[in-house]
């Protein structure tokens, strides 16, 4: 099995000396932490059992949030988190998509516009969910970006997880229809009107297809059906990585890198072979400006309502969800960073003796 850091270091050299002018300084650091992450680079520490006295050295990680190696227990941790705040109510699962005509403008101002796509779907689903023929109230909203296909191309969406229900001016929780939040014909026209006004402000200079205006734009909105913690746990596999894991990383063979992916029409694994510098371009595509937030809240779940949210779960939940609740704020202790036993005595703690220093400092 191939990884990526594996990619990164047969065709990353070449892929610099190809496109070194036009890379930004995101993809410069994503392909060099990648390519060093558990290594010598990073240092690292050597941990000793304090029974048995077994030692064994460990490289730390780039913490790079484009690097597939890492955030396993950043992700757990963030999991737990949100769902201690989930409602003990149904939710529906919004998705916006940015047609093909201004995937190529987003990409090239990707912190303006992806922000744009944020706010432009969040004020359109506040806007129609507050109108008392909907739901009537202020919903709460969780918001991921995703930028790709199963294939790696470019293809920017925001999936968001909607409150079934929202609270009243006067304080009242009004919950929402069971299989309908909104309409989505007009949830399509808001957003287009929303997305397109906002996105010409931010790229006063840019010069946006007339095409954009005369197609329908995506959306999507239904109930979830799965359950919330499973779309929860889909959304959350995301926040620390992005495109591909390593699991899906099959051969790197004469100069093509062959990756897995299921195929959204009949749900079979097919697979995807790529020159391994058109993997890495497809790649870095989705790798997010630096200090880009691709997690947002609005409504309800925005910070400055949490303390609202706390008093919602206490006056919708039941006796034995708050018991739930209770209990699911305690898994982070079990997190596996926190205690290592000993893999060969098994009675044993692996204690840290050693901190090997990084061997590179500061930006690339």
């Amino acid at each position: 099995m191939a990884d990526l850091a594996e990619v990164v270091h047969l065709f990353g050299p070449n892929y610099r000396q190809h496109y070194g002018e036009h890379m930004l300084p995101s993809h410069v650091r994503a392909l060099r932490d990648i390519a060093a992450c558990r290594t010598e680079v990073f240092g690292g520490h050597m941990a000793q059992c304090d029974q048995c006295g077994h030692q064994h050295y460990s490289y730390h990680s780039c913490r790079n949030r484009s690097c597939p190696q890492c955030h396993t227990n950043d992700g757990i941790r963030w999991l737990e988190k949100r769902h201690t705040e989930l409602l003990p109510i149904p939710y529906f699962h919004a998705v916006f998509t940015l047609p093909e005509d201004l995937r190529s403008i987003a990409w090239r101002h990707q912190k303006k516009l992806y922000a744009v796509l944020f706010k432009a779907a969040a004020e359109t689903l506040l806007t129609l969910c507050n109108n008392p023929n909907h739901v009537g109230g202020i919903v709460g909203m969780m918001g991921v970006l995703h930028t790709w296909t199963r294939q790696l191309h470019h293809h920017p969406h925001v999936h968001f997880l909607v409150t079934g229900g929202g609270l009243s001016t006067d304080g009242h929780w009004l919950a929402a229809r069971k299989r309908y939040l909104v309409p989505v014909a007009a949830l399509s026209l808001l957003f287009r009107a929303k997305f397109m006004d906002l996105a010409r402000k931010a790229c006063p200079d840019e010069t946006f297809p007339e095409s954009a205006w005369k197609q329908n734009w995506v959306v999507y909105c239904k109930p979830v059906k799965q359950g919330n913690k499973k779309l929860l746990d889909y959304l959350g596999r995301y926040v620390h990585r992005i495109a591909i894991t390593n699991q899906r990383i099959l051969a790197i063979h004469k100069g093509q890198v062959t990756f897995s992916y299921k195929d959204s029409k009949n749900n079979h694994w097919k697979r995807c072979a790529l020159p391994g510098e058109e993997f890495l371009r497809r790649f870095l595509q989705h790798v997010l400006p630096r200090g880009f937030h691709k997690v947002r809240y609005y409504g309800l779940l925005s910070p400055r309502n949490r303390f609202r949210l706390r008093q919602l779960q206490w006056l919708l939940a039941s006796d034995e969800r708050e018991e739930d609740n209770a209990r699911d704020v305690e898994p982070e202790l079990n997190c596996p960073d926190k205690v290592i036993p000993c893999p060969v005595c098994k009675d044993g703690l692996m204690l840290i003796i050693i901190q090997i220093p990084r061997l590179v400092r500061g930006p690339p």
